[in-house]
Formats: C-alpha cells, structure tokens, sequence
C-alpha cells in the first residue's frame, strides 16, 4: 500500500506539471510568435516481485515458462517538447513588422550574446536601429557599401535616415513621337527636357528639329544648352549643328547624326556627354515620319539630382529597400536567418527568445531565397500556435489524472487505516 501512495504521489506531482506547461500556453494564447508545449509521460521503475523463467528443456515437462512479476512504482516526467508549428499570421500595416513563414528564426543581439526569436514586433530606436520592441535587442543582417552592393558581415540593421542619394549626371536621352510628312520645307518642331550634371544640378536641353528644304526625308537637328559654360542664356548659341534625321520612304528611321553630344556646365561641374537614343534603326519605337501631326518629345532621361532617404520598405526576401526624395529606389540591407536542425532543442530565454542549446545544433545563417527555404512578410505578425480546444481537453485529462491520482492516495491512507484498526 506504501507503493501506491508513492505511485499517487508521482501521479500528483507531475501531473500538476503538466497542468503549468498548459496554464503558459493559455497565458500565451495572445503572445507574438509564441510557441506552445506539451508534457509527456514515462512510467518510472517497476519493482520484480518474481523474475520469469524459461520454459523446461525436457518436452516431457508438462509446465512452461513464467512471466516476470513487477509493481510499477508511478510515472515521470518523459520529455516538455516545444512546438514549432506555423502560426497565423495577421496584418498590421506597420512596415517594421516583420513575420516568417516557414521554419527560420529572426537573430537579434544585445552587444554580449545573440539569440534567436519568431516574433518580428520590431521597431526603430533614436539611432535608426532596427529593434525588438520587446527588450532593445538590435536584429542582425546585412548593410550596403558604398556601392549599393549587399557585403558579408552579419551586422546590427541601422537604417540611415538622413543618408543621401548622391546626384546622376545624364547618360542617355530617348525620344519617340512622329514628324509630320506633310510638313512644309522650312518647318520645325522643338522639345526641351531638364538634364543633370554630376552635381545634381539641372540644365534645360532644347531639340530643335527642322525639315530640310534641300534633301527629302532629312530633319535637321540644332541643340541648345542655355547653361552650358559661355552661353548667353537670354540668346544661346546651339552646341550641335548639321546633325541630322534621315527616313526611309516607309517613314521608318534610316539613319541620324550625331549619336551623342557633351557640354561642360556653368555649374562647375564635369562636362556632360549625353548619348542621344532616337529609337532602332527601321523600326516603329522613337522617332518616325508619317503623315500627322509632329509629336516628337524625349520622353525621358536617366539622371537625377541629390536626394534624402524618405521611406523604406522591406520584401519577401527580407531585403530594405530606401525610396528617396529624388524618386531614386536603393537597397539598404537584407535581415538576416537563422535554421537549426533540432529547434526544439533551443532554450526559452524569456522576451520571446531562444538561445542555442548543446542540441539545438549551431545557428546556420542565411537569408531568404539565399540559404533559407522561409520567406518574410512585411506588415504581418505571426500569431501564437496555441490550440485552445486543444488546451481546453488537456485540461480536462490532466484534471481526471490529477483527481485520480489524488484517489489513490486517499483510498490506499483509509486501507492503511484499517491495517491501524486490527488490533483494536
């Protein structure tokens, strides 16, 4: 009767354990990117009251072998396993949230130590730090060197606001539009686009295109600078003559001169060259000449002015992205993943966070799309996996176990008490 209490008592002991790992689940049911666990049970030692024996070797025995004869003595605690099931996701508009869909973590570090957490309510510090909104711990990833390139060190994410997007001289011009095949010897059409030196400043471009009155299919092409160094800008002088169009006698482009210009500005900038792009020779993108109004316009140029970092946003892969004031779109850096073999092995460490255990395995870092098989949704937070009808019917078992358990040792203290009593 003494094994049975202790047996109750095991029963009463861990159970109650069990209903602790499901109280933090409920308690959790609303935490971000929380991971539920569960308790299993092993049965503890049992006693041999009678070893088994092996049956006789002599067939003419009638008797056979008997089984061993053991009490259990109660049960332990098998195992607390952390569930890393995906978890909903939903929508919260903020750009700095960040939820993973699949089965990486996010890294963050405190200056001593990283560690590892699904919930992405990230926020940004005084320093432009991404951080865990949470603790202050700074997440981990990848910046861009100077030349927009993406480096290798894993490193705090800092967005730089205040960063400039460095001007763009103009390289390229391109046209399209039509001139009129109708169009009187003598006639002209003129557009005018702004362009860049390499200090971001702007200067007016004008095209003007005259039809020539000595060679058919042939415009005349004049280019005006006003800026550029020694114009007057009230009466400039052109800084292209005797170029020229030429078109077939389907009013498709033949050939045109000059394929670029260049001016030095008054700005003190380096010259400019620009390469003039009116389209593929014979075909019906740019420049063309068919009966109809003339039309023709550079429709866009690729340079721009200096600009200061506006907005940022983040992608699938986890990479930032800086829109700046100049319409300019550069990368800033990727946040960086972490994948173990065994993430049940990782240690709670509070804050939402994991830290490497002996069987968690090392972090292996990568980033999604590049070493990580998780994507990264911007503007979502990945829910607790908390089953409530699931908590709900292990409450219901594990209160039946407890009660139970809690019999035992009643029933098994009222026989000892008749034991008591006998020699009354």
């Amino acid at each position: 009767m003494m094994r049975s209490i202790f047996s109750g008592v095991s029963g009463l002991r861990n159970h109650q354990t069990r209903m602790d790992v499901i109280g933090n689940n409920i308690a959790n049911v609303n935490t971000v990117g929380f991971k539920s666990s569960r308790v299993t049970f092993k049965e503890g030692f049992a006693q041999i009251l009678q070893g088994a024996s092996r049956p006789p070797g002599d067939t003419a025995e009638v008797s056979g072998g008997t089984n061993p004869v053991q009490v259990g003595l109660g049960m332990n605690i098998g195992s607390i396993d952390l569930l890393f099931t995906q978890g909903s996701l939903e929508s919260t508009g903020v750009n700095t949230d960040l939820a993973i869909q699949g089965e990486s973590f996010f890294i963050v570090a405190d200056g001593a130590q990283r560690f590892y957490t699904r919930a992405g309510n990230f926020q940004l510090d005084a320093d432009g730090r991404m951080v865990a909104a949470t603790n202050g711990a700074v997440v981990q990833g990848r910046l861009t060197d100077d030349t927009g390139e993406l480096t290798d060190q894993i490193q705090d994410i800092i967005l730089p606001f205040g960063q400039k997007s460095p001007a763009r001289a103009t390289t390229q011009v391109t046209f399209s539009g039509n001139l009129n095949a109708e169009a009187p010897d003598g006639a002209t059409r003129e557009t005018t686009i702004t362009v860049y030196d390499r200090m971001g400043v702007a200067h007016d471009v004008r095209f003007r295109f005259e039809r020539s009155e000595t060679a058919d299919r042939t415009w005349n092409l004049e280019i005006f600078v006003p800026s550029a160094d020694g114009q007057d800008p009230d009466n400039p002088t052109p800084i292209v003559t005797g170029g020229s169009l030429v078109f077939d006698n389907e009013g498709r482009l033949e050939s045109f001169t000059p394929e670029d210009f260049s001016f030095t500005p008054d700005s003190g900038a380096d010259a400019v060259e620009i390469e003039l792009n009116f389209g593929a020779i014979g075909g019906l993108r740019g420049i063309t000449q068919f009966a109809g109004p003339s039309t023709a316009v550079v429709r866009e140029q690729d340079g721009y002015m200096q600009g200061d970092l506006e907005r940022f946003s983040i992608d699938t892969t986890g990479t930032i992205f800086g829109a700046f004031t100049n319409g300019v779109t550069l990368m800033l850096g990727q946040v960086a993943m972490a994948d173990f073999n065994n993430p049940a092995g990782l240690i709670r460490v509070g804050d939402n966070q994991y830290a490497v255990s002996p069987n968690s395995g090392q972090a292996v870092i990568g980033f999604a799309g590049e070493g990580s098989q998780s994507t990264i949704t911007a503007g979502a937070l990945e829910m607790s996996n908390v089953d409530l009808a699931q908590e709900f019917t292990n409450l219901i078992t594990t209160q039946r176990g407890f009660q139970s358990n809690a019999r035992v040792i009643s029933t098994s203290d009222e026989m000892l008490q008749e034991v008591v009593t006998l020699k009354r």
